[in-house]
């Protein structure tokens, strides 16, 4: 039983409730006046039992763990990203806003200890070789809470352990935090280590990097800088809000005049790592989260796809690649196929998630026609 369980709304407080959210194996805590706390597990809004909050409730418990000057900042912009942490409990990467003239917020809980790629499950040959790369550039794409972050942590955890170099973070804001091991990890969060993202950016070759890992790649200035990096001898890693490696390099050349755009291919030719497309699935027996990647590595036959801007012929490269297992290659839709197999996920979400559904359909369908004629046999 939790001490909130008999609490007043005006006995609540923010640290409270994000303890009572990792109790309850929460991912995500959501305040707002005129409704009780709401809680995220599993990709779900859990309602509970606790108070009402009121304006004032909402107003007191948002604002805890802000600073004099961000409070400035959000009365000025009504929008307000931070990120702290629960002693014992998280790190929390908070965002403030207004909905309907009053204060909200919702609070996104991060493990206080970086998770490995093999506590991750990531198990793909891949991934470690994209993670040991020395200079290119490596995209982690996904939709929001598809844990991009999580991902992006383990792989930047296994160069700190493995490798004497010197990493460099810019982040709105740190989420996961880096103890220095065999690296040096300088993390820099923006509104308090550096005025702005870009800013940071066009320091941080002056800060002699070896790895650098980039947020999110927003605009056409930040990808500019993120393919300088990786020209330049750095290993560089980013996110973008995608979800295919052939739409991440779509939107990427869509930030580029029509005439660009054949340097672009180019650039991309030479620079680019590999994509890392992922989703976050509910296992099938209810006790986790599973993550269903796909997983596009720039072989000499996508180099030269990416140097001719043919993102459409990637899939068909991926998806050979995928069955030959040479180069670790995967769509989402094999990777989707293989959880089903193994009894992992539902077919109704791999359907949901799936990129080609016809596609995934017949290979659903082989699938269980193959092992009805085993078991037949």
């Amino acid at each position: 039983m939790s001490v909130l369980d008999h609490a007043s709304a005006k006995e609540l407080t923010l640290d409270s409730l994000l303890t009572y959210t990792q109790e309850l194996g929460g991912s995500d805590l959501f305040l707002k006046a005129g409704t009780p706390p709401a809680f995220k597990k599993l990709g779900r809004i859990i309602t509970t039992g606790l108070p009402v909050l009121d304006e004032e409730d909402v107003n007191r418990i948002a604002f805890e763990h802000v600073r004099p000057d961000q409070r400035k900042h959000f009365e000025k912009e009504l929008e307000l990203n931070l990120s702290f942490t629960v002693a014992g409990v998280a790190r929390v990467r908070q965002n403030v806003y207004q909905q309907r003239d009053t204060v909200a917020t919702t609070c996104r809980l991060i493990p206080l200890k970086v998770k490995s790629l093999d506590d991750l499950g990531v198990k793909s040959k891949a991934i470690h070789t994209l993670t040991g790369q020395h200079n290119g550039l490596v995209l982690v794409t996904g939709p929001t809470g598809s844990g991009k972050s999580t991902t992006l942590a383990a792989m930047i955890d296994y160069i700190n352990l493995t490798r004497e170099v010197n990493i460099i973070t810019i982040e709105d804001p740190i989420e996961y935090v880096h103890p220095d091991k065999k690296a040096i990890v300088s993390q820099r969060e923006v509104g308090i280590d550096t005025k702005s993202f870009h800013e940071a950016l066009k320091q941080v070759l002056r800060q002699t990097p070896d790895v650098i890992l980039i947020g999110e790649l927003r605009d056409l200035e930040t990808v500019n800088i993120a393919l300088q990096a990786a020209e330049t001898g750095h290993l560089v890693f980013a996110t973008l809000h995608t979800s295919s490696a052939a739409e991440t390099l779509d939107r990427i050349a869509n930030l580029y005049q029509p005439h660009e755009r054949p340097a672009l291919y180019l650039r991309l030719s030479v620079s680019l790592r590999g994509v890392i497309s992922q989703k976050l699935l509910r296992r099938a027996d209810g006790s986790g989260r599973i993550v269903a990647m796909e997983i596009m590595v720039a072989t000499p036959t996508v180099s030269k796809q990416l140097e001719e801007g043919r993102s459409d012929d990637m899939y068909a490269t991926m998806r050979q690649d995928g069955t030959e297992d040479y180069y670790g290659m995967q769509t989402m839709n094999q990777c989707l196929e293989r959880y089903v197999v193994d009894g992992l996920i539902t077919e109704k979400d791999a359907m949901e998630n799936g990129g080609n559904e016809a596609e995934l359909k017949q290979m659903l369908r082989k699938s269980a026609n193959q092992r009805a004629m085993l078991e037949a046999a």
